[in-house]
């Protein structure tokens, strides 16, 4: 399956979520390439839209290769990939030196996009996690597990393409898991859209300025 852009691939993800309307899902989105996807799948579900602040952290001779990924917040989620760490022959103080990289980018980026936004309130809620693609899945397990420790009350994984084996390793961390395209062999995401320009910051503030974080009529905590 090949999709024309973000926009494209997030009207196409919304129909085969709309099931989830009358549900009144929260979406959280992946930044910065999940929010123009996440963007489409709101309009469509009349859902608010709020932030999953989250970094692969890439090993240090080979960046785009994630050893782990860690989450926002004060207790962050992190996860290691034990299999790329040993082979690798990475110690725990070069983890950590990467990680804390990542963690003061995540810390840039909640300043720069939510300022003093309001953010979505996932306990008791069904809460749809959206990113444009997902390849070796760890960035979306730790996206997982820190919104699992929010209490929702069914978490859902959407995303317009990720390959098979990694869709299966997921499965068991979430209630339902939506995917467009599941091939055995991913290559890299942008392989699945015309057009996968990187998504600029401006660009995610002015999507999330379009959307509230909460309904008005919302009730339940984060």
């Amino acid at each position: 399956m090949l999709f024309q852009n973000r926009t494209d691939a997030g009207r196409q993800l919304a129909k085969a979520l709309l099931k989830y309307k009358s549900r009144h899902p929260v979406i959280l989105a992946l930044p910065r390439g999940g929010v123009s996807v996440a963007a489409e799948v709101a309009v469509a579900l009349d859902a608010p839209l709020d932030l999953l602040l989250v970094r692969k952290i890439g090993l240090p001779s080979q960046p785009e290769l994630a050893m782990g990924a860690v989450t926002d917040g004060e207790e962050p989620t992190i996860i290691r990939n034990s299999d790329v760490i040993e082979l690798s022959g990475i110690s725990a103080d070069e983890f950590d030196v990467v990680c804390e990289e990542e963690r003061t980018e995540i810390e840039r980026r909640r300043k720069r996009y939510l300022g003093d936004r309001a953010r979505s309130k996932v306990k008791w809620q069904v809460v749809i996690i959206i990113d444009d693609g997902i390849a070796t899945g760890a960035t979306t397990l730790a996206a997982i597990r820190a919104v699992r420790k929010r209490e929702p009350k069914e978490l859902v994984l959407a995303v317009p393409v990720a390959p098979l084996d990694t869709i299966n390793k997921l499965h068991p961390e979430v209630d339902a898991i939506v995917c467009l395209d599941t091939p055995e062999d991913l290559g890299a995401i942008g392989y699945f859209y015309r057009d996968f320009h990187q998504v600029s910051d401006d660009e995610v503030i002015a999507t999330l300025r379009r959307f509230p974080a909460n309904r008005s009529m919302h009730t339940g905590e984060s």
